[in-house]
C-alpha cells in the first residue's frame, strides 16, 4: 500500500517564508555555536573566566562539546550543500549522539564503576548530576533526529515527522519544568533545573530541526500560502502559550492563598471557556472572511473588479426576481469599448488594459451598488438593475458624457468611447436574464452600425 506524502506540494509553499526560515536557521545555529564557543574559551583560558562566569556557570565541557557538534552538524547538513559537507554533518551528528549517550550513561553508572583509565577530571565532568542527565537526553534525542533528516523517501519523511514531534514534546517538557521551577512551583529547586544556557540552545536547535523538516512533512502547513496555513501560523503561538499561562496563573492564585481554591478553579475554568469561545469565534470569522475572498475570486474579473459572466448571471438572476416581486421595471445595458483592438495594436496591451480598467471604474462610479455590473471578457460590459426606460437612457447619456470628458486626457487618436444598447422589461415580463442580455447586445450592435454610418 502506498503511503500518501503528508507535505504540501512545492508550489503551495510560500517562497518568502521558506527564505526567512533559512535565515532563522542560520541565526539559531550561529547563536548556539557562539554561546558554547565562549564557554569552552572560558574553560581553556581561566584568566578570562571571571568576566564570562555568568555564561559558563553550571556548564561542563561534555555538554558544551555536544552542543557545538550539534550546531556544526546542522550547519554542514543545510540543504543545497555539497555531498561532502552533508556527509560530514551526518558524521558529526553520530559523534554528538555518542557524547550525549555517555553523559546520560554516567547518570546510571556510579563513578566507582567507571574504567580505571578514565581520569578523575573526566569522571567528574560526566557525573555532574541530574541536570546533566536531562541535558544529555535532550541532546541525544536531538542528535538522533538530525541523523534521520534525510527525506529521501515517503517512509523517511513519516519517520522524521514522528521524531521531530517527539523532540518538540521533549523540549516543551524541559521548558515547562524550568518555567515552573523559576516561579517556585511544585517544590522544584535550582538543582532540578536545566541551566538556561542549555535550555536556550536546545530550544534554538529544535527550532532549526523543525523548520528544516517543515519543508517536507506535516509541518509544511506552517509554510504554505493557503487559508489553513495562515490560520495555523496565526493561532499556533496562542495555543502554545495558553496552557502554560493557565498553570502558572492557577499556581499563583491557589498556592499563595489569595483566594479559596474552589473559587480560583472556577475562575480559571471560566476564563478558559471565554478564551476558547473567543478563539473559536475569531477562527470562524477569519474562515468566513477568506471564503468571501475565494468567492469573489471565482465570480469577479481580476482586471476591472466587476463580476465575470458567471458572477453576473448568478447575482443578476436574483436581482431580476426581486424586481418582478416588487413589480418594478428591470433594465439591462450592454456596452462595448470602441477601438480596443486598434489601441492594443498601436499602443500595446498594457494601455488597452488601462482603457478596460477605466471603463470598470466608470461603471462603478455611475451606477448604484445594488446594480449588477459585469465584464463578459474582451471589450464587452453589461449592467443590470431596477431601471425604468427613462432611467436607463439617462444612465447611457451620463456614461457617454463622462467618457467624452475623459477622452480629453488620452491619445486623441483613440478616444474613450462606447457603443451602448439597452432593453427594459416591465414587471409582468416573463423574459429571462439571458434573453434580456441578448436583446441588449443586439441593440448595442445597432448603435455601433449607426455610428459607423454617420462617420461614413
Amino acid at each position: 500500500m502506498r503511503l500518501p506524502i503528508p507535505s504540501l506540494p512545492p508550489g503551495q509553499l510560500d517562497p518568502t517564508l521558506v527564505k526567512r526560515t533559512l535565515i532563522v536557521q542560520r541565526v539559531c545555529v550561529g547563536l548556539v555555536f557562539f554561546l558554547y564557543f565562549i564557554v569552552l574559551f572560558a574553560r581553556i583560558f581561566p584568566q578570562f573566566g571571571e568576566s564570562l562566569h555568568a555564561i559558563s556557570t553550571n556548564l561542563n565541557v561534555p555538554i558544551a562539546c555536544t552542543a557545538i557538534l550539534c550546531a556544526l552538524s546542522l550547519g554542514l547538513s543545510e540543504p543545497g550543500n555539497s555531498p561532502g559537507m552533508l556527509l560530514a554533518g551526518r558524521i558529526l551528528s553520530v559523534l554528538s549522539a555518542v557524547l550525549a549517550a555517555l553523559i546520560l550513561l554516567a547518570w546510571f553508572v556510579p563513578p566507582s564503576s567507571m574504567p580505571g583509565f578514565i581520569p578523575d577530571s573526566a569522571q567528574a565532568a560526566f557525573t555532574a548530576g541530574h541536570m546533566s542527565a536531562l541535558s544529555g537526553s535532550a541532546f541525544l534525542f536531538l542528535s538522533l533526529v538530525m541523523f534521520s533528516l534525510r527525506n529521501n523517501s515517503i517512509l523517511s519523511i513519516h519517520a522524521s515527522d514522528v521524531l521531530v514531534s517527539g523532540l518538540c514534546l521533549l523540549t516543551l517538557v524541559l521548558i515547562s519544568q524550568d518555567m515552573f521551577g523559576t516561579f517556585g512551583l511544585f517544590g522544584l529547586t535550582p538543582s532540578d533545573l536545566i541551566p538556561p544556557q542549555v535550555l536556550l540552545s536546545v530550544l534554538l536547535l529544535t527550532m532549526v530541526v523543525t523548520l528544516r523538516q517543515a519543508e517536507f512533512g506535516v509541518f509544511s502547513i506552517f509554510l504554505g500560502r493557503g487559508i489553513g496555513s495562515r490560520i495555523a501560523r496565526g493561532f499556533a503561538p496562542i495555543l502554545l502559550l495558553w496552557p502554560f499561562l493557565r498553570e502558572i496563573g492557577e499556581a499563583q492564585i491557589v498556592f499563595p492563598g489569595l483566594v479559596p481554591a474552589h473559587f480560583s478553579t472556577a475562575l480559571l475554568t471560566s476564563l478558559a471557556v471565554v478564551c476558547s469561545l473567543g478563539l473559536l469565534l475569531f477562527i470562524v470569522w477569519r474562515i468566513n472572511d477568506m471564503e468571501k475572498e475565494i468567492h469573489d475570486l471565482t465570480l469577479r474579473d481580476e482586471l476591472t473588479g466587476l463580476y465575470n459572466m458567471r458572477g453576473f448571471y448568478l447575482l443578476g438572476e436574483q436581482t431580476l426576481r426581486l424586481a418582478q416581486r416588487a413589480k418594478l421595471p428591470f433594465s439591462v445595458l450592454f456596452l462595448d469599448l470602441d477601438g480596443l483592438k486598434k489601441i492594443n495594436d498601436h499602443l500595446g496591451h498594457n494601455v488597452g488594459s488601462k482603457y478596460l480598467a477605466k471603463t470598470g471604474e466608470l461603471l462603478f462610479a455611475n451606477f448604484r451598488d445594488a446594480d449588477v455590473k459585469g465584464r463578459f471578457g474582451g471589450d464587452e460590459f453589461v449592467v443590470a438593475g431596477q431601471f425604468s426606460i427613462v432611467g436607463i437612457e439617462v444612465a447611457e447619456l451620463r456614461l457617454k458624457t463622462v467618457a467624452k470628458e475623459l477622452s480629453k486626457h488620452v491619445d486623441p487618436r483613440f478616444p474613450l468611447s462606447f457603443s451602448i444598447g439597452h432593453v427594459t422589461a416591465e414587471h409582468y415580463s416573463t423574459e429571462t436574464l439571458k434573453e434580456l442580455v441578448t436583446k441588449a447586445d443586439q441593440a448595442m450592435y445597432e448603435d455601433k452600425r449607426a455610428r459607423k454610418a454617420v462617420r461614413v
